[in-house]
């Protein structure tokens, strides 16, 4: 039985009268500092970065380290007011496969703040000297990277506003321009900006797009920021699904806490960090942060065998029927098709990873995503399909097709995805497609019939691929037997064809 009901929303001192159940800062919060200002405090930041520093400042560090964290987009503002009410505090669920349920209320985000209310608040945080590092979780998307030449989208909506002389910043790279712009004129030194993002060398794009997009109206403080700035790479892991209502009622019925908006996660997670901060950091190793001079080597392991594997379960799944992670899973040939892509198509893609067994990692992530208290829903994998695929299976398709390596696996999860974009699955439900190239893709898909090649025919998400005859057999094959048999069928059948 749970004790009297904890509101997040009220007890500024800290919440009193909790299940003891229920882990809560020991530290005190009145005496934390903004050092880090966050943009897009979403649900894998706050099970992440946040926690992280939550951690460091319960051993008894850290309280000049705290989060502001920023939305800047309309579809933030619930997530920013709901955190303002409950004083940026809210709870981390580790939900466990065995089902045991672990809360701890996080208290390491100071304030929470809607940029398009208050812009100058907004730009004050990035001024301030307090101010050392400035982190993003934006998506991929957010980068706004041609996905083909690897260029700046200058022509994109969500900048345009902000190449306007004079304006007032509406984008994060806005922001982020115009706080350092501003600290350079005050002789204040810049800020490090940390990606938290799932792109391969995020902080060397970060760098990139940042300072082409400050080039289109500023080409002087684009050399500065390009000299002067630290863009520092990380590789950042956890499983982190959408929080459900049921997520909520249970937190509040079995725990006695009441949170406008907890944030549920899998126990694993791992962060390994370049170690460039010029104005210094928190102590993150204390925590068990991996600080290295290279991030490469994990980050490919982490986009070719995690995130690609969603990809390989996601819309295959989806197309079979399932509608959570573990539900596929629960399948053994969808479990022998990921580890076998990870063994014979994504692991020879990678170069050594300084610590790590590959084989044990790929067996640890068919376990993580089997976990069936997660419930990771396959409509948050299937989304924003062409910010993905790009990045994190194309390249793996690249990389063998130049070394005469195995793609037939990477060419039916390309297929499959063709085959979720007609959106109608094996049952005939509609599917919704979450894309932001969403029309694009479905009027591709659409074509199948006169053109079985039309989907690969993109340059901005394939390049030339569509020219390559080895791979647009082995696509033709797969997405020929994906509307034959259906996806469960020719799993079963590329099993067999790949052998052991």
């Amino acid at each position: 039985m749970s004790r009297a009901l904890v509101d997040l929303t009220t007890d500024e001192g800290g919440p009193t009268g909790l299940d003891e159940r229920v882990a809560a800062p020991g530290y005190d919060r009145t005496s934390l500092r903004t050092g880090i200002v966050h943009f897009g405090i979403g649900g894998f930041h706050r099970a992440h970065l946040a926690a992280y520093l939550d951690r460091l400042m319960e051993s008894g560090g850290a309280s000049d380290w705290a989060l502001t964290g920023v939305g800047v987009l309309p579809h933030d503002r619930a997530i920013v007011e709901t955190l303002a009410e409950q004083g940026g505090r809210y709870t981390l669920v580790v939900k466990h496969p065995d089902g045991r349920l672990e809360p701890r209320i996080i208290g390491s985000i100071r304030e929470a703040l809607l940029a398009p209310d208050d812009p100058e608040a907004v730009l004050d945080r990035l001024t301030d000297p307090a101010v050392r590092i400035v982190s993003m979780t934006i998506t991929e998307g957010g980068y706004l990277v041609n996905q083909v030449t690897g260029e700046l989208d200058a022509d994109a909506e969500s900048i345009r506003a902000d190449l306007v002389p004079g304006a007032t910043p509406s984008s994060v790279f806005g922001y982020v321009v115009e706080g350092l712009r501003r600290r350079r004129a005050a002789g204040t030194a810049p800020f490090a900006v940390m990606s938290c993002d799932n792109l391969p060398g995020n902080g060397d794009v970060a760098r990139r797009m940042i300072t082409a997009f400050t080039r289109l109206t500023e080409p002087e403080l684009a050399d500065w920021i390009e000299r002067e700035v630290a863009f520092p790479n990380a590789m950042v892991d956890r499983i982190t699904p959408v929080t459900s209502p049921e997520d909520v009622a249970t937190l509040e019925s079995e725990f006695g806490i009441r949170d406008g908006w907890p944030v549920v996660c899998e126990p694993f997670t791992q962060w390994v960090l370049e170690d460039d901060f010029p104005l210094g950091r928190p102590a993150l190793q204390q925590v068990g942060v991996q600080l290295v001079e290279d991030v490469v080597p994990y980050e490919l392991m982490k986009l070719r065998l995690l995130n690609a594997s969603h990809q390989a379960l996601c819309y295959l799944g989806h197309l079979a029927g399932h509608r959570y992670a573990h539900e596929v899973l629960g399948e053994e040939p969808f479990r022998r098709f990921l580890l076998r892509y990870m063994v014979r198509e994504g692991m020879p893609t990678l170069p050594e990873v300084p610590g790590v067994d590959l084989q044990e990692y790929a067996r640890t992530l068919i376990e993580r995503f089997a976990n069936p208290e997660i419930r990771d829903t396959l409509a948050r994998l299937c989304a924003e399909s062409s910010d993905r695929i790009p990045k994190w299976l194309v390249p793996v398709i690249r990389a063998n097709l130049a070394a005469g390596g195995e793609i037939e696996l990477s060419a039916l999860v390309v297929a499959s995805w063709a085959r979720y974009a007609e959106g109608v699955d094996e049952q005939g439900h509609p599917i919704e497609v979450v894309d932001r190239l969403r029309e694009r893709v479905m009027a591709a898909a659409a074509r199948h019939e006169e053109d079985e090649l039309a989907f690969l025919r993109d340059p901005d998400l394939f390049g030339d691929l569509v020219e390559d005859d080895r791979f647009t057999s082995a696509y033709r094959q797969a997405l020929a037997s994906l509307h034959e048999v259906g996806a469960r069928s020719t799993v079963e059948r590329w099993i067999e064809r790949v052998g052991a």
